[in-house]
């Protein structure tokens, strides 16, 4: 079964400047492309992120995953985290964002999931859109009106998220699912970028790197010239392959999103 899209991508971590340990954890590898950002301290941020990326590797090598099978993962890897907790190791609990590779009659798409306050954007035609939605307070004020995005920038609450897998978390993921197109770049990153790194240049440098590698090499230098204040993690994706129709693929060195959206719920959640 040949691949409806095949993809180029690059990845970089950095534990930040004022942490010792670094509790993300990302997968890169097609059809998976994923980045965890644990939370609970005393190592069980990092054991959690790690659970949840390792139940998502063995997927590694398939031409293309459905929602089941991110549903199958995400499941599972909530009972990981929980018994984490349970057996003396802190309050365990990971963010989790990014897409996987899917396919409708032969022809590629993004699958992409989020739960937390880790993100997942999409550049297409020199614009950068978020496809995730924040699972944080100061994303439900924004939305209420009762904050500004600007505002929230340096809000006291905006570390605390209202949904994970774990932390005594019951909250669902949410998912979107639309078509891959040629140059399609995928951004997945930890709040230890987008904390420190604003969109602006964040767009800049995605459409001034062709190389995806080094995209997020920049990326992750930026974000801890900036202060590093948290752990950073950046996975870069492109489209380089795209099948046009059942069995065909087009290349090119040389995009009308349609999302389709869960309904958001509040859960408990945690302070990362």
């Amino acid at each position: 079964m040949r691949p409806g899209l095949v993809v180029a991508t690059g990845s970089a971590t950095h534990p930040g400047l004022r942490r010792a340990l670094n509790e993300d954890a990302h997968l890169a590898s097609a059809p998976v492309f994923l980045v965890a950002d644990g939370m609970g301290g005393h190592e069980a941020g990092e054991r959690a992120s790690a659970a949840v990326i390792a139940e998502f590797a063995g997927y590694i090598g398939r031409p293309a995953l459905g929602l089941d099978d991110v549903r199958h993962a995400l499941s599972v890897s909530r009972d990981r985290v929980e018994e984490l907790s349970t057996s003396g190791n802190g309050r365990a609990g990971t963010t989790l964002s990014g897409v996987v590779i899917a396919s409708v009659d032969g022809m590629g798409y993004w699958l992409a999931v989020n739960i937390g306050d880790s993100r997942t954007y999409r550049l297409a035609d020199g614009e950068l859109e978020q496809i995730s939605v924040d699972h944080s307070v100061v994303q439900e004020l924004i939305e209420s009106g009762e904050l500004t995005p600007e505002d929230a920038l340096g809000d006291r609450r905006r570390n605390i998220i209202t949904r994970a897998i774990g932390a005594s978390s019951t909250g669902d993921a949410d998912y979107w699912m639309f078509p891959a197109e040629l140059g399609d770049r995928i951004l997945v990153c930890s709040d230890g970028l987008t904390s420190e790194v604003g969109d602006a240049r964040i767009r800049e440098i995605l459409t001034s790197e062709p190389d995806p590698q080094v995209a997020a090499d920049v990326l992750t230098d930026d974000a801890v010239s900036a202060g590093g204040r948290d752990n950073i993690t950046v996975i870069v994706v492109d489209a380089v392959s795209v099948a046009s129709r059942p069995g065909t693929l087009m290349s090119t060195d040389d995009r009308d999103i349609d999302l389709d959206t869960r309904p958001r719920e509040a859960a408990a959640g945690g302070v990362r």
